[in-house]
């Protein structure tokens, strides 16, 4: 394994903060309201769960920024799908993984935003050893499936 990927591996967590600037600029496109999988030390947002609070089993509100554990992306992202669904805005900061059943059955729905370059994640002392990628679920209760038109 090389020096970059085992440095930013070797930290026995799933939490990676986002990057301070990137989050900025995006909370003066959207302006956040929740932050739905985070620990105290890099939450983003005034209201946000933590790990024993299940961020899956909660109600999301309002305009959300989710970056998700990486292990775990897929059950997040299904969940920033729904939610949107139902009305609430979803924004995602996410590994890009177009290779996965989640990618294609939930990323792709979304408008996506690509991350030219690797980030370095707060806490991280290299750049990211994967690329990232930003996907909005914008909130749209009227978005019923259409039947052939």
């Amino acid at each position: 394994m090389n020096q970059h990927l085992a440095a930013n591996t070797r930290r026995n967590t799933e939490e990676w903060g986002t990057p301070q600037y990137l989050f900025d600029a995006l909370d003066r496109e959207f302006g956040f309201d929740l932050d739905p999988c985070a620990t105290p030390d890099n939450a983003k947002c005034a209201r946000f769960f933590m790990r024993d609070q299940d961020g899956l089993a909660q109600e999301w509100s309002g305009v959300v920024f989710m970056n998700p554990p990486f292990r775990y992306c897929g059950a997040w992202v299904k969940k920033a799908y729904e939610t949107a669904r139902r009305g609430h805005t979803v924004v995602c900061l996410l590994p890009s993984r177009t290779d996965t059943d989640w990618w294609h059955a939930y990323a792709l729905q979304g408008e996506i935003r690509w991350i030219r370059g690797r980030l370095r994640y707060e806490g991280g002392r290299y750049n990211a050893p994967f690329p990232s990628v930003i996907v909005i679920f914008r909130g749209r209760e009227d978005c019923e499936e259409f039947e052939g038109v």
